[in-house]
């Protein structure tokens, strides 16, 4: 069972002027941060953490919904209130596969195929993929898993006349750019990715395992080969709670 660990009050990061609750859940953020908060560990029952914070269960409370909006926190019902996992860094500005990604930093990737179908493309996808109006496509819906849990939801559509039988290749245990790469002899070497906020719906959320409203990072990718062709255009959704997206930064230009 996962220890209960106190809870000091720190001094906020904030302005005194900010809200107390705000100030409450700045000190807790910096506690689970610096490790001294870690994950899996259970925080004090409500009336006790209060009463070491100093302030009533209402602002407590208001403290802690912010950190579990965050997903910092998670709440499970008749048992308390656990510091999350850590989050899984994305490299926004690095193009590498979910899976080898997953696999360099000692997590078991896994994968469901919830749909695979061959149809006319839509205009609005053949202008990124370059292709007639109707030309046939692949899309593929995939359940992405770290370690048995739900974290990415994929929606992917690629060119049929490019990677015929694609349908023959297991793509619920091997990466999509290993299958291109290995079968077809097509190496994807550069994307054009955006990244944009929003909330799962019902259906998404019961596929991830979270609850409807849940924040999400929307992630639309159109992958390119080496020779500038298009190969793959894809919106993915990743976990809110799960993955930390980052990129370095290049000097700055005045």
């Amino acid at each position: 069972m996962p220890t209960q660990v106190p809870v000091k009050r720190s001094p906020s990061r904030l302005s005194a002027a900010a809200p107390l609750y705000t100030q409450i859940a700045e000190s807790l953020l910096d506690q689970i941060e610096s490790g001294k908060l870690a994950p899996g560990s259970r925080l004090a029952p409500e009336r006790e953490l209060s009463q070491t914070l100093g302030v009533n269960r209402m602002t407590l409370r208001q403290a802690l919904r912010v950190l579990e909006t965050q997903g910092l926190l998670i709440r499970r019902q008749g048992h308390g209130t656990y510091i999350a996992e850590q989050k899984i860094e994305r490299q926004a500005g690095t193009l590498i596969s979910f899976t080898r990604g997953m696999e360099r930093r000692g997590h078991k990737p896994g994968a469901k195929v919830l749909a695979f179908t061959e149809r006319p493309v839509e205009a609005s996808v053949a202008v990124h993929l370059k292709l007639p109006v109707s030309a046939p496509v692949y899309e593929i819906h995939r359940l992405r898993l770290v370690n048995q849990e739900p974290v990415l939801l994929e929606r992917f559509t690629i060119p049929a006349n490019a990677f015929p039988n694609l349908a023959c290749h297991d793509l619920a245990t091997r990466s999509l750019y290993e299958i291109m790469e290995t079968e077809y002899g097509v190496v994807v070497s550069k994307a054009r990715q955006s990244l944009e906020p929003v909330v799962a719906t019902e259906y998404e959320a019961e596929l991830l395992g979270i609850k409807p409203g849940a924040a999400l990072m929307l992630e639309h990718r159109l992958s390119f080969d080496k020779a500038d062709r298009p190969v793959e255009y894809s919106k993915d959704l990743f976990r809110g709670d799960r993955f930390r997206f980052v990129t370095d930064m290049a000097s700055l230009e005045l």
